[in-house]
């Protein structure tokens, strides 16, 4: 008998992946693609649309003749604050266009000058000023920076409902999608915002769809849909962040009893360090906004306060320049072993960069929200490559603190049921002990966690749609976790 599986897109700005989870969540098959940008209609760099939208439709099809699965479910996870447009007939239009790209001054003047000052909309909005980075200013921008494309767009869908699309012909909206930095949702009304609809966008955008219901599959035989309805059972896809965060909620989100479980935050570690506060209904400050501060929502519609931290990309630029000054190799950090001795040596003997004044978060300090001080330190002054990795990883998780903090309930204001009593930490720095170390004595009074989970994106995408496909209640034991305490 064929094993019964749920499919998983997973589509990265680097890797394309497609994974296969059996009924206890475990990858039985998996396969990754990685292929270079194009150039957009402005000669700059972007996601190559054709090659992705073939490479998952080919990739859907295959695992569909697999003898040994019985695929019967679909869902996607990508990346986010990117916009797929399609015409009348529903073929793209235009490009999938980078959310790094530059944006206009004039476009970017005349929205403000028309809707609100920055701060406001970024408030009412839970979206920091971004430019393309929220995906509803680029939609703005090509309306009036690009009107004969604009006439064109009949459809405006984020990269997973396209994905989805692509196998169900359905247009539509869901809420991790709309509800990511993306300028578009009112979190105070929970509704489109006023600006939105006086532009007709909300119009394009298709009707928001539940993230744990099903569509029927009308399966692809070419590029197009054959019109044959197919017994796969597909979600509306889910934005990488939100995704990400399900294994956690599912895990520990409520006690074995059904009762609600204590909050905690989740520091998802890469490139960026993103702490997550899923427990939080309180609104974001303009302050919070000021210091890269944003909310986005669960498929459920739950508001998660998050904070970003430069620190996967800033710890990549160190240790080469450690590797080059030492003569070791760049992966040299990997082993050195946690010293408490020479830690707090450190912290006697060196004089910080960038003091913390109490009560306050000076400009200085917030600049290393960026990453760290540690590129302004003499190396010279270090007799070894330990002791100088030591000081960078204190310097790191002094901006480190201060961008999970901002997550946190203040002092004092939280109820007991608000209070976060543990921090988990997935990624490349789960894996640091130096790193381990300092946050659990950055946060005494938290219990911290490292945590190891498989893919927890596609399985976050996996889990959103449990209901529709698996039998089975949810296994227990979904992540690994390793306690580290203050020394």
């Amino acid at each position: 008998m064929p094993t019964p599986v749920i499919a998983i897109a997973d589509v990265g700005k680097t890797n394309k992946k497609l994974f296969l989870f059996d009924r206890q969540y475990q990858i039985v098959w998996e396969r990754t693609e990685q292929f270079s940008e194009t150039v957009d209609d402005d000669g700059e760099a972007c996601e190559d649309l054709q090659r992705l939208s073939q490479w998952l439709l080919s990739a859907v099809r295959e695992v569909l003749t697999l003898p040994e699965y019985e695929v019967q479910a679909l869902n996607f996870s990508t990346y986010g604050a990117s916009l797929v447009y399609l015409d009348a007939e529903g073929r793209t239009v235009g490009n999938l266009y980078n959310y790094l790209k530059p944006y206009p001054d004039w476009i970017r003047q005349q929205f403000y000058d028309r809707y609100g000052a920055p701060d406001v909309l970024s408030v009412q909005t839970a979206s920091p000023a971004l430019n393309s980075l929220n995906s509803g200013l680029m939609l703005y921008r090509i309306k009036y920076d690009k009107p004969r494309l604009f006439r064109r767009i009949w459809y405006a869908l984020h990269l997973p409902q396209y994905m989805s699309y692509l196998i169900t012909r359905q247009m539509l909206s869901d809420l991790t999608s709309i509800g990511c930095h993306t300028m578009l949702w009112d979190f105070e009304k929970h509704r489109y915002h006023d600006w939105v609809v006086s532009e007709g966008f909300d119009k394009l955008m298709g009707s928001l769809f539940p993230a744990d219901k099903a569509m029927k599959a009308f399966m692809v035989g070419g590029d197009t849909a054959d019109g044959q309805p197919r017994d796969l059972r597909v979600g509306v896809g889910l934005h990488d962040s939100s995704a990400a965060l399900i294994p956690y909620l599912a895990s520990f989100g409520e006690s074995s009893d059904g009762a609600a479980a204590s909050p905690f935050v989740l520091i998802s570690t890469g490139t960026w360090c993103i702490s997550m506060n899923p427990f939080t209904s309180q609104p974001l400050t303009a302050e919070e906004l000021q210091y890269d501060c944003l909310c986005f929502l669960t498929y459920k519609g739950q508001r998660v306060k998050a904070a970003r931290l430069f620190a996967g990309f800033e710890h990549e630029q160190q240790t080469k320049r450690l590797a080059d000054h030492f003569g070791v190799a760049v992966d040299y950090y990997k082993q050195v072993r946690y010293n408490a001795s020479l830690i707090q040596q450190l912290q006697q003997t060196t004089v910080p960069l960038q003091p913390v004044e109490e009560g306050l978060i000076p400009a200085a300090v917030l600049a290393s929200l960026a990453g760290s001080p540690f590129g302004d330190r003499d190396l010279t002054q270090f007799d070894d490559y330990e002791t100088a990795y030591h000081q960078f990883m204190l310097d790191l998780m002094g901006g480190q603190l201060i961008s999970t903090a901002l997550v946190l309930p203040p002092e004092g204001s939280a109820s007991a049921e608000d209070a976060v009593t543990r921090i988990f930490v997935d990624g490349g720095f789960s894996k640091n002990p130096i790193y381990m170390n300092l946050l659990a004595a950055a946060f005494p009074d938290k219990e911290v966690w490292a945590a190891s989970v498989a893919q927890a994106t596609a399985l976050g995408a996996a889990l959103s749609f449990h209901d529709q496909w698996n039998p089975l209640p949810v296994p227990p034991n979904l992540i690994t976790l390793t306690r580290y305490t203050a020394s």
